[in-house]
This record gives structure tokens, sequence and C-alpha cells, in this order.
């Protein structure tokens, strides 16, 4: 294996702060996992691991980034078992139901038994993604490739070899002739371009005459008006242009923001116009209820009754109250009439002895 210590050292580096490890370290799990991904699928992980267990293919950051906890730490407890079994170590398949402090315990038991170091608590391996899960599979796919008798080989280049250019004698004279006519045709081009300005004068004053004289001619038509009629009708409809209306554009939009605040405007009025016909409604139905209801008759006929049976009880307690004073005045007085002749009894009794 080719640098069997890179791994070592990623995972002595694992607990350090960003700001020692550089600003790439953040990435780092990144480039970790596509290794791992290339190193197992250098072992056929497809075909071995994940078929007997129904398993998707991993992505390229699969265990760099969390997605699905429980799924990533059962897809990396299987993946430890199946490469420390590759390794040429038996280690029994972890199922759902087992202790994951126990399967992390026991792969990371195996993985210093391979004489990689491991300094970071085994907490970080129940999240199921991280570097540090990158690590651990990392090394047990490096541990495994050893087993299997693979090694890094350096890239073999086909080598090319160039093309020689063989150039006669006859087609190098060949080509100085060409050379020299290519030049010869240059050089009468230019001449060409050069342009006398006497002749651009002429050429302008007769094209500005024959100008004048079409325009002369236009203006003296000799087309038949009738004839011009028809082509004109027969021509009209092709010139009609129609317009494709654009949804994107911004003049649609206030157009249609005008029309709903008409609408929206005309549905207020409407509104306001029904609140108030239904609180006219209502305020005459209760007055007209007030006028045809036959309760207030009702209740003033009752209390006119209550009335009339208080004044009674009240007549009552007069007379009864009445005849109280006049029969205590009439004891008094038979009272008084007693007490006067037992006084005068007795005078005349003294006055005949």
């Amino acid at each position: 294996m080719a640098e069997e210590g890179a791994p070592g050292r990623r995972g002595e580096r694992s607990e350090e702060g960003p700001a020692e490890r550089g600003p790439g370290a953040a990435f780092h799990m990144f480039v970790l996992m596509e290794d791992l991904l290339d190193k197992l699928k250098l072992l056929s992980y497809e075909e071995e691991a994940l078929r007997r267990h129904n398993m998707r293919p991993l992505s390229r950051h699969y265990f760099a980034l969390p997605t699905n906890p429980g799924e990533q730490f059962f897809m990396f407890c299987t993946l430890s078992a199946w490469l420390i079994t590759k390794a040429g170590r038996p280690f029994e398949q972890p199922q759902e139901y087992d202790d994951p402090n126990a399967v992390i315990s026991n792969v990371l038991s195996e993985l210093r038994s391979f004489g990689r170091p491991v300094d970071f608590p085994p907490s970080k391996l129940k999240t199921g993604c991280g570097e540090q899960v990158c690590y651990v599979l990392d090394c047990l796919a490096e541990e495994a490739l050893k087993h299997t008798g693979f090694s890094w080989k350096r890239p073999a280049y086909p080598t090319e070899e160039p093309e020689e250019e063989e150039i006669t004698e006859d087609d190098a004279e060949l080509t100085l002739d060409k050379l020299e006519e290519d030049v010869a045709e240059e050089e009468s081009d230019n001449e060409e371009n050069y342009i006398d300005l006497n002749v651009l004068k002429a050429q302008t004053y007769r094209s500005n005459m024959n100008d004048t004289a079409k325009q002369e001619e236009i203006l003296q038509s000799t087309t038949d008006a009738a004839e011009w009629n028809l082509e004109v009708e027969r021509v009209l409809p092709q010139l009609k242009v129609t317009v494709r209306t654009d949804n994107k554009d911004w003049r649609i939009h206030v157009d249609q923001m005008h029309q709903h605040k008409d609408g929206i405007d005309s549905s207020l009025k409407e509104t306001r116009i029904t609140e108030a016909l239904e609180k006219v409604k209502q305020e005459t139905e209760e007055k007209g209820s007030s006028m045809t209801d036959g309760a207030p008759l009702v209740k003033i006929k009752q209390a006119l009754t209550k009335l009339r049976q208080e004044t009674i009880q009240m007549d009552i307690q007069i007379g009864v109250m009445e005849h109280t004073l006049l029969q205590s005045k009439l004891k008094e007085k038979s009272n008084m009439t007693r007490d006067m002749h037992a006084t005068v009894i007795p005078e005349a009794t003294v006055g005949a002895y």
C-alpha cells in the first residue's frame, strides 16, 4: 500500500480545531469519503456486501453529510463488519437489535489490532456520519486491500512519436513560387483600393440625377385607380398585424391590476349598499313587530291587575287599622267612665255619714 501512514495522520488530527488544521479542514471529510468510495468499488462492495442486505449503492458524500442517522449507522456497522472479514479477521455481522456501544467497541478493537490509532471518543461514531466514520472505514478498506494483495501502481502513459514533415526541394520551390504570386496579388489589390476623387464625384452626380428622374416618374403615376383599389382589397387581410399578448409583459399586468381595482371598487359599493339596505330592513322589521306585537298591552293589563289587587289589600289593611283604632278609643273611653264613677260613689257615702 502507498502511504499507509496517511490515514493515521488523518485520525490524529480529527480532534484539532479548524483554525489549527487550516481553512480546508471543513472539506477534508468529503475528500476522505471520495477516496473511501473508490476503495470500496475496488473491493466490489456492491456485489459482495450490498446485494446480500438489499441496500443501495453509496453516494459520493454518503458518510460526510447527516441524512438518516439510523440508516447511516447500520450501513457503517455492515460495511465495517464486511471490511474486517475481508481483511482476514472473523467478525460477526451486526444486527439491528444489537447494542450500538458494543458494536462500536468491537469495531474499534479490530481497528487498533491493525495498528491504527484511535484518538477520538466512540460516541463520534453513533451518528453514522462525520470524519471519524470516514476515517474508520477508510482504514479498514486499506487493510482489506492489503489482505487481497492489491497495490497502487503508477499510471503508464502511451508514448507518441512526433511525425516529422519532410519537405522535398520541389515542394520548397513550389511554396516559394506560390508565396511570390500571393505577394503580387496583394500589391495589385492595394493598387485597386486607391480611389480617384474626381471619378467618385462624377459617379455621385450621376446617381443623384437618376434618383431625381425616378422620383419624377413616381409622382406622375399611370396606375388605374380601380385596379389599385382591387389590389388594396386583395392585400388588406395580409397587412393586418396581430400582436400576441405575452403574459410576462408589464403592461398586461398593469391592465389586470386596473381591472381588479375596478372590480373591487364595484364590489365594495354593492356591499355598502347591501349593508345599508339590510340595516333599514332590520329597523323596519323591528318597528313593525313593535306595532303589531301585543306583548306590551298584556304587560300593561297585568300591571293594572296587580295594582288593583294591591289597592284592595291596602283598603283591607286600612279598615282593620281603623277598626282596631276605634276599639282602642272605645276601650279607653269606657275605662275613663269607670274611673270617674269609682271616684264619685265614695264622696256620696261620706256625706251621708
